[in-house]
């Protein structure tokens, strides 16, 4: 079973920062696609960022352009989420995934492990 752990996550002022983190098992983490979903209350899991191994390609969703930043280290196995100009609508749990690649089509947007989440909440 592969595990990932998220880290991070808290209470944030509208236009302020926040940097989630989640580790991974080194054994997977060069060979996947990893990504951050988020879970608003009352609302459907959607799709924030990804990272794609091959080709080290990176994937945003519309919301979060320009606002938002994935990043990985390496060597630390850990995937980043850097969130600036945080809004309210950004208040969220924040799932951490890995799988093979990103599929919109599928429920579980292709990822096969998902970490516990990370609250976000942002005030206005």
């Amino acid at each position: 079973q592969v595990q990932l752990v998220e880290s991070g996550g808290g209470l944030v002022q509208a236009g302020g920062s926040l940097r989630l983190s989640c580790v991974a098992p080194g054994r997977t983490f060069n060979r996947v696609t990893m990504g951050w979903f988020r879970q608003a209350p009352g609302k459907e899991r959607e799709f924030v960022a990804a990272f794609s191994w091959s080709g080290g390609s990176t994937h945003y969703a519309d919301s979060v352009n320009g606002r938002f930043t994935i990043s990985r280290a390496n060597a630390k196995n850990t995937v980043y989420l850097q969130m600036n100009s945080l809004k309210p609508e950004d208040t969220a749990v924040y799932y951490c995934a890995l799988g093979p690649r990103l599929d919109y089509s599928d429920d579980d947007y292709g990822m096969d492990y998902w970490g516990k989440g990370t609250l976000v909440t942002v005030s206005s």
